[in-house]
């Protein structure tokens, strides 16, 4: 079978995993990486799953390398610190069957709370790095890179970033390889990362990164186009689109292997062109290493490290001018928001009422850090908010965090936040932990978590209770309340706060985009009781405004959740049936 079909990018790397013959793929959710796993679950021939983090994602991978399949882990940019931990000795006990790692970084931050490069932490692991440039290259180079894993035993990177993965392009479509399962054979040197064994392996990892560093000189991935003899640029993955469109009559140097680099080819590039630059996006991970040879390339003197590239930065630094459509094209400004019906909404809106911080975590609800809730006062990383929280009681004391809570998703909750909470009971902490529970992984898109009961498949499973987990965990005071119900969380967080003892509130209502939803009320405003004071307008809800000095709720908005009738003092809000 061959056709051809357009396909994103993350689904052409879903593909190529399928077409290798991959059998087990384990993913944690994170933008712009999502999308792989989601489509790669539709293909029954290959066990799918959300792990609860990308740790436990890698060593799933490991795991299942070990037994002779190949394996496939997908992450996006900061997952790949959470997976650091095994990915650098996965390096030195290699593979048995294929290992491919996708991590999705995101130049501009689309989506993410920084910008890394994930090529710096993969030379520091001495893990190969492939990049591809389209969703063609997307699906070969996952191929690609099970030959490169088996054959230089050692996992492999697939870097790719969010315009690659969300961006479209067309796909030739091949038949799935069935691989025979590689036989196990107990090998202690090889797998058992004592000190002993370790210390032969690093030898191992040291020489196979010259034999691959030596062999990326004729891979066909790397490959110079021949044009002018004026200018010439060295470059990689969506940056080549930029290159190709901005400047095409100039020589490129195309490199699909990133690390190791071809010292030869480049160096013969060159000498080859009068003026060499590198583009690249983030870090000057490959123009570092070429000036460190000795070669005169022009590189982050002229290009920015912050944010994603385009061919109009590429003509307005080589040329000195842009296209003026580009230039002048100012994108609209829509600053993100919590959603009508948003269960974050009403927590929040009670949190500011009482005037708390709170110390916050990755999802949706980072949201409440702008005005008009502005109750999250910081954000880091998974699992943070908890474990911020009780640093900030055991510098300041007690009565530092009596106006003080956490604030963590189910999702989240379940993904680091547990090591967390496990670490406040141990050290007899006090403090209120509040995990917002809307029964999903919310900003990626909804996807299943280990207490919503379905798998990435959509597969029945155990739902773990969040409630009998903070129990079983020793914290002595567990409460569940609707996340709607203003006044019983105004009661629990005055309760908590002059409490000397570790809460959790878990504050449950289902995200409001979940499939399946049904809103069968509306809000209304009663003209004559408005008095126009603006009370529902401090929630923060979209579908509420303020037009030429009357407070009206947009109907095609509103989800009915009945949060501003709460704050209205005058009755002037009913909940009216949705006809």
């Amino acid at each position: 079978m061959e056709n051809k079909i357009i396909m994103l990018g993350n689904e052409a790397i879903a593909r190529g995993a399928y077409e290798a013959g991959v059998k087990v793929s384990s993913a944690y959710p994170g933008t712009p990486s999502t999308e792989i796993s989601e489509a790669l679950a539709k293909y029954p021939e290959v066990y799918t799953e959300w792990a609860p983090n990308e740790k436990v994602a890698v060593e799933v991978a490991f795991g299942a390398s070990v037994a002779g399949v190949r394996t496939l882990a997908c992450m996006k940019h900061v997952g790949l610190n959470v997976a650091s931990d095994p990915i650098y000795t996965f390096a030195y006990t290699g593979v048995n069957g294929g290992a491919v790692i996708v991590v999705a970084d995101d130049p501009g931050l689309a989506s993410s709370q920084n910008e890394q490069d994930t090529r710096m932490i993969a030379r520091s692991c001495h893990v190969p790095v492939l990049e591809p440039s389209d969703s063609q290259e997307a699906k070969d180079f996952v191929k690609l890179g099970y030959e490169i894993s088996e054959k230089y035993d050692t996992p492999v990177i697939l870097r790719t970033t969010t315009k690659l993965a969300h961006s479209q392009s067309v796909v030739t479509l091949e038949d799935r390889v069935e691989i025979e399962d590689k036989p196990y054979e107990r090998n202690v040197s090889k797998y058992v990362m004592m000190p002993a064994a370790a210390k032969g392996r690093h030898k191992v990892v040291e020489q196979r990164e010259l034999d691959l560093a030596e062999d990326a000189n004729v891979l066909s991935v790397n490959k110079i186009e021949k044009g002018s003899d004026k200018i010439g640029f060295i470059t990689s993955g969506i940056c080549y689109e930029y290159v190709k469109e901005a400047c095409p009559n100039a020589s490129v140097l195309k490199l699909g292997l990133v690390n190791p680099l071809p010292k030869k080819l480049i160096e013969n590039f060159v000498k080859s062109v009068e003026k060499v630059y590198v583009f690249e996006e983030l870090e000057p991970v490959i123009e570092e290493q070429i000036k460190s040879w000795g070669l005169n390339v022009l590189g982050k003197e002229l290009f920015t490290k912050q944010g994603e590239y385009s061919a109009n930065l590429l003509k307005k630094v080589v040329y000195g001018k842009s296209d003026e459509v580009y230039a002048k094209l100012e994108t609209p400004n829509r600053p993100p928001i919590l959603c009508p019906g948003c269960p974050h909404r009403s927590v929040f809106s009670v949190l500011n009422k009482l005037k708390i911080h709170a110390s916050g975590d990755i999802g949706c609800y980072t949201l409440g850090a702008v005005a008009p809730l502005s109750v999250i006062d910081t954000c880091v990383c998974m699992g943070a908010s908890i474990s911020a929280l009780h640093g900030m009681e055991k510098a300041r004391g007690k009565d530092f965090i009596k106006n003080w809570v956490a604030v963590i998703g189910d999702g989240t909750f379940l993904h680091t936040g547990v090591n967390s909470l496990i670490n406040m009971v141990y050290n007899k902490a006090t403090g209120t932990v509040i995990i917002l529970d809307n029964r999903t992984t919310g900003m990626t898109g909804h996807q299943e978590h280990a207490a919503t009961g379905k798998t990435l498949k959509g597969e029945d499973a155990y739902a773990i209770n969040l409630v009998d987990l903070c129990k079983a965990i020793g914290v002595p005071s567990v409460k569940e309340i609707n996340a709607f119900d203003v006044k019983g969380l105004e009661e629990a967080l005055k309760e908590s706060l002059n409490g000397n003892v570790l809460t959790v509130i878990i504050a449950k209502a289902p995200c409001a985009l979940l499939k399946g939803q049904k809103f069968l009320t509306k809000c209304a405003i009663d003209k004559d009781a408005c008095k126009k004071c603006g009370m529902c307008l401090k929630i923060g809800c979209p579908a509420i405004s303020k037009r030429n000095g009357e407070i009206v709720i947009d109907e095609t908005m509103c989800n009915g959740c009945g949060l501003c009738k709460n704050y209205c003092k005058f009755g002037a809000i009913k909940v009216v049936e949705n006809v």
